[in-house]
């Protein structure tokens, strides 16, 4: 297509949403309500991946070592352990480091325990973790065979339910997302072709009087392209503004002790293409479906 055929349709297709201001409005109105709330949708559950991903990893195998294995011993069980299938690391903890942890844990109640520094109850141990946190239980089966063990501990009962909830989460925001643009797409493509459609005498006669389907086709291509763009300027806008203002002011307060709401880059950029794309997409689909009933005359 030459510059000048291609100028021309630009041209026609910044006219026509000129011609029909009303219809036009409508048209980018539907666009960016839906478009708005794909995009607060799709902050929800990028942010709700995330957290759940934060508690998946923070799941881990504590390996007990016997009481009296000595240093060398304690070497060859490690040694083991890392090369145990699905195993990402290893680390070494120690019984009096142990015994921290725990009454740190403990907050308030912490004092009471102050006497078990000197007489530990505690083992040493380590610290598994997987390379994929579905693999744990694999993990946790397979270190039980080694030498020198006292105990394993995973909370198998509480991460298997942990696993099923945060599958059930995942297909679910999976679902209501796929579910949610799909309308949308709908939605504004019926709007975006009923635009299309209150010209349809314009386009009969443009076919009539010897205009081939492309000369006719490509303004309104154009058309359905600026009215998907325009649709969702805003909403891009209000998405990444208000996104940034909340994370800025209240990062910390919707924040908790193992996960933090996700930075506001390269999310925002991320939420801003995936609208643009759906404006664009649903603009130019909405379009040219509806040009195409007109052009068999």
């Amino acid at each position: 297509m030459k510059g000048r055929t291609l100028a021309r349709h630009g041209k026609e297709g910044l006219k026509n949403l000129g011609r029909n201001s009303w219809m036009s409005f409508a048209s980018v109105s539907a666009v960016t309500i839906m478009l708005f709330v794909v995009g607060v949708f799709l902050l929800l559950i990028m942010n709700m991946n995330s957290f759940i991903s934060s508690v998946e990893e923070d799941v881990e195998v504590r390996v007990y070592i016997e009481l009296g294995t000595s240093d060398q011993e304690q070497a060859e069980l490690e040694q083991k352990l890392q090369n145990l299938e699905h195993v990402d690391s290893v680390t070494y903890l120690s019984k009096d480091e142990g015994l921290d942890q725990l009454i740190d844990s403990l907050g308030q109640s912490s004092e009471a325990f102050e006497s078990l520094r000197d007489e530990n109850p505690l083992n040493d141990a380590f610290i598994l973790q997987a390379d994929e946190p579905q693999q744990t239980e694999q993990v946790a089966e397979a270190a039980s065979g080694l030498s020198y063990i006292d105990s394993i501990d995973y909370g198998e009962k509480v991460v298997e339910q942990l696993f099923n909830v945060t599958k059930i989460l995942r297909v679910t925001g999976l679902v209501l997302v796929v579910g949610l643009m799909f309308t949308a797409m709908f939605l504004i493509s019926n709007t975006i072709k009923l635009t299309i459609v209150a010209r349809q005498q314009e386009i009969q006669i443009m076919k009539l009087v010897g205009a081939t389907n492309g000369f006719i086709r490509w303004p309104f291509f154009v058309e359905g392209l600026l009215l998907g763009v325009l649709g969702a300027v805003i909403p891009i806008a209000a998405v990444t503004g208000g996104y940034h203002y909340l994370y800025s002011n209240y990062a910390e307060r919707l924040s908790i002790d193992f996960a933090e709401i996700l930075p506001v880059y390269p999310l925002t950029l991320q939420i801003s293409a995936v609208l643009l794309g759906i404006g664009i997409l649903v603009g130019v689909w909405g379009s040219i479906t509806s040009v195409r009933k007109f052009l068999k005359v």
